[in-house]
């Protein structure tokens, strides 16, 4: 007899329904799945098998094949046991196929029969929604994830034999409902805070604008000098995350299976710091089939390196096409995918191998071939894409010391916010939201300098012998300065010569 049901799998970011055709016939006894399976998939006709045993089922042994349509994707999710499952018995007699292709069935399945949670299942809700399926069988686990989405009546019985009931019209199963996440007891979260970081007010103002506009930045200075603690804080004064950017980020999440159990909508924005030693595969996603990488952890957020003169250099001049394209693009021979990875970079180095170099109060012993050899494992089209070049010095003791207020991130937040609603609303019309994402085109068309500023950028532009990238960098890091002190269509020489100072902070060639 046959009888099909619906499962999911993930590609890249998004669901991918599965069309499950099960067909149980007499013959020599068999269990074969085909339909290019994973080995996590192959070996689900062992779970399924025995679950539906040590859930009080009969499965006759007979010969049975499994296909897993579209057959030219490769499966890789162990959410397919249920919808197998279900397929079998409908195609043995147990259940009535017409009523089971009314569900989306999305669990792996224990020995004992009980329903597992998965990864993933907030795209797959989203993509079901999309291709008209009206009710969803999930873990308890995973049921925040699917109620996040509109349309969808969620279901999510505790085991096999409880879907079995519900699905055969013996007991009744109410709809999910959103369920509370628990905190441990005495739990108190630690804030970040910009209130927090005594002195650098340069280095502030700089992450101000970065915030404000989108933009990279690459902080250098000695040891202690706070670059990791200034970096730390740059989400808290990142504008609150939109619904449609949380969506985004709590699917990559899931599809990477970093969402906390039973967590719901991510609303904080991430911050990934990666150690200099990860991979390349690690930080800009890949393997066998490929997962999102810290680039794509960090859409929406900030991705924080340290150490940058650490990474390798095949890592460094792979983020090149993330920073520029705002996406990477990984191919394999299983097919070709896009993750997206729109986000801050933040980057902290120091001056020379041994960290004192410029420092009056210590002595650097690197000679200057060491400090090139140190500064030139930064490629020049690298740094090109990085907006911002600061110094951040050690701090002084009478700042360490001084017990004034300093100004809380919530304030930087206000000024972020009120600069990037200006410029959603000059750029929404082209499809992007921030000063950083805008094309050449657009900083021509949208970025008017009045004279003096001109004739300032054309002087450092001949005497620094810049790139068109940096010319068209130090524009858009103007205009948000500009966005910040209120808006308005001129950007002025202030702005300007602000913009030129933090990209001329800190030469790496010098």
């Amino acid at each position: 007899m046959y009888a099909r049901t619906f499962g999911a799998a993930t590609q890249g970011v998004d669901g991918m329904i599965i069309s499950v055709e099960v067909d149980s016939a007499n013959g020599m006894p068999a269990f074969d799945i085909v339909g290019l399976p994973s080995t996590a998939v192959r070996e689900s006709k062992e779970r399924v098998r025995t679950a539906i045993k040590n859930s009080g089922l009969r499965s006759r042994v007979e010969k049975i094949t499994i296909n897993l349509a579209p057959a030219n994707v490769r499966k890789e999710s162990a959410g397919l046991d249920l919808p197998i499952a279900i397929g079998l018995l409908a195609a043995q007699g147990r259940l009535r196929p017409s009523v089971c292709e009314e569900f989306l069935f999305v669990a792996e399945l224990s020995l004992e029969g009980n329903l597992r949670p998965v990864a993933g299942v907030l795209p797959i809700a989203v993509t079901a929604r999309a291709e008209g399926f009206k009710k969803i069988i999930v873990a308890r686990e995973n049921i925040n994830e699917a109620l996040l989405v509109d349309g969808l009546t969620v279901y999510a019985p505790k085991s096999l034999i409880e879907l079995v009931d519900f699905i055969d019209g013996q007991i009744e199963l109410a709809p999910a409902t959103p369920q509370p996440v628990d905190e441990p007891e005495g739990f108190v979260e630690l804030v970040d805070d910009f209130a927090d970081v005594q002195g650098q007010f340069m280095a502030k103002r700089a992450l101000e604008i970065a915030a404000a506009g989108g933009h990279n930045v690459l902080m250098v200075g000695v040891p202690g000098s706070g670059k990791t603690m200034l970096a730390k804080r740059m989400s808290s004064i990142l504008p609150e995350m939109t619904r449609e950017e949380a969506l985004e980020v709590t699917k990559i999440y899931s599809i990477a299976g970093k969402l906390p159990q039973g967590g719901g909508l991510m609303t904080k924005r991430p911050f990934q710091n990666p150690n200099h030693d990860a991979s390349t595969a690690a930080i800009i996603g890949g393997g066998t089939t490929p997962t999102p990488g810290q680039v794509t952890l960090a859409h929406n957020g900030v991705l924080f390196l340290d150490e940058l003169p650490e990474f390798k250099k095949s890592t460094l001049e792979a983020l090149r096409e993330p920073l520029e394209e705002r996406r990477i693009t990984i191919s394999r021979v299983n097919g070709t995918l896009t993750f997206p990875s729109s986000m801050i970079l933040i980057c902290a180095m120091n001056p020379c191998p041994c960290g004192w170099n410029g420092d009056n109060d210590h002595f650097c012993r690197c000679s200057e071939a060491d400090i090139k050899r140190y500064t030139r494992r930064l490629s020049g089209p690298l740094l090109d894409r990085i907006d911002i070049h600061i110094r951040v010095p050690r701090v002084k003791y009478d700042d360490l010391s001084s017990k004034r207020r300093n100004e809380p991130s919530s304030a930087i937040r206000e000024r972020v916010s009120a600069a990037r609603k200006i410029q959603t609303e000059r750029l929404a019309k082209f499809g992007i939201y921030c000063n950083a994402q805008m094309t050449h085109a657009l900083v021509q068309q949208l970025c008017t300098l009045e004279p003096v500023a001109e004739d300032l950028l054309k002087e450092v532009f001949e005497t620094k012998k810049l790139s068109a990238r940096s010319y068209d960098r130090i524009v858009k890091v103007g205009r948000t300065i500009a966005d910040l002190a209120g808006g308005g269509d001129i950007i002025s020489a202030k702005h300007i010569s602000e913009a030129i100072k933090l990209r001329s902070d800190f030469d790496i060639d010098g």
